[in-house]
């Protein structure tokens, strides 16, 4: 079972101290996806970086602005272009002249136009590549590039505090969704394992509180995953199944609401499947048509 954690302290609009040398403004974006909302992070004191400033939210910009009334934003950095992450940067460079730091655009040729949380045309400042460091006032931030939840994903060390702030591929309150086409599970498989050799004392994600015990969760949340694969070649063991039914199967514990997007994980994984000869797709069906066990 992961051990989710979900208890967490806020104001929306006001800033609140997570460690010495980070602090939180969440914005006022709740739902099913983002929990209370995306809690932008803001790094160091007098001149500081800003991670995730979130949604297209003039009223947010604003709050993170007054956090940090008197001092001077000298770096933005995005986990990726998911539109709850990226939007803001650019409003807030317009008011600090602070340069966008990030992986880049999606890699999947498209994948704007099928996933409506893409921001499309996002194109950082400064495009970092996997391990390059950036070097603040009593702060550094190393690039990892961890794609799955997208492929644009970056996580930022923090190596002053032996931590990670990990955007939206681990989240202490949920698992995260994958969603196909830029979704990919095997290369977010592969991410989790790359956190899990760091063994890092601290994560800090974008959506809910920080996980302070990273090695038992990221273990829980892997075991999960390899649990829900075992459920759907279950499911396929006993006849072929169309998605739809593969979900009303797996996930008749949550809100019908959600079944779409559980769907898209469950497409995440076939794909995964029918990329390693374990599955296949009924001949002339698209991603959404029938899939069997391979003979």
């Amino acid at each position: 079972m992961i051990p989710f954690v979900r208890d967490m302290e806020f104001e929306y609009g006001k800033s609140a101290r997570v460690s010495r040398l980070v602090r939180r403004v969440v914005a006022r974006n709740p739902s099913p996806f983002t929990y209370h909302g995306t809690g932008t992070l803001i790094v160091g004191r007098g001149n500081v970086a800003v991670v995730d400033p979130g949604p297209d939210m003039p009223e947010h910009v604003e709050a993170i602005l007054g956090a940090v009334a008197g001092e001077r934003v000298t770096h933005i950095f995005v986990t990726h272009s998911h539109r709850d992450h990226s939007p803001a940067a650019a409003a807030l460079k317009a008011r600090t002249g602070a340069p966008i730091y990030g992986f880049g655009p999606v890699l999947t040729p498209g994948a704007g136009g099928v996933e409506e949380g893409i921001e499309q045309g996002f194109e950082p400042d400064v495009r970092l590549a996997d391990g390059d460091s950036v070097a603040g006032d009593g702060w550094s931030l190393e690039a990892l590039y961890t794609p799955g939840h997208i492929s644009n994903h970056l996580c930022y060390a923090l190596p002053e505090e032996d931590a990670v702030i990990t955007g939206d591929h681990v989240m202490g309150w949920s698992t995260t969704v994958v969603i196909p086409p830029d979704g990919d599970m095997a290369a977010y498989m592969a991410s989790l394992d790359r956190l899990l050799a760091r063994d890092d004392a601290i994560l800090y994600p974008a959506h809910g509180p920080a996980i302070t015990a990273p090695r038992p969760f990221l273990l829980a949340l892997a075991a999960h995953r390899r649990a829900r694969e075992r459920q759907i070649l279950d499911q396929l063991a006993k006849a072929p199944a169309e998605i739809p039914a593969i979900v009303a199967a797996l996930y008749a514990d949550i809100a019908r609401t959600l079944h779409k997007a559980a769907g898209r994980s469950v497409l995440a994984h076939l794909i995964d499947l029918e990329r390693r000869g374990i599955v296949a797709r009924r001949p002339g069906s698209d991603a959404d048509g029938e899939f069997r066990l391979q003979a």
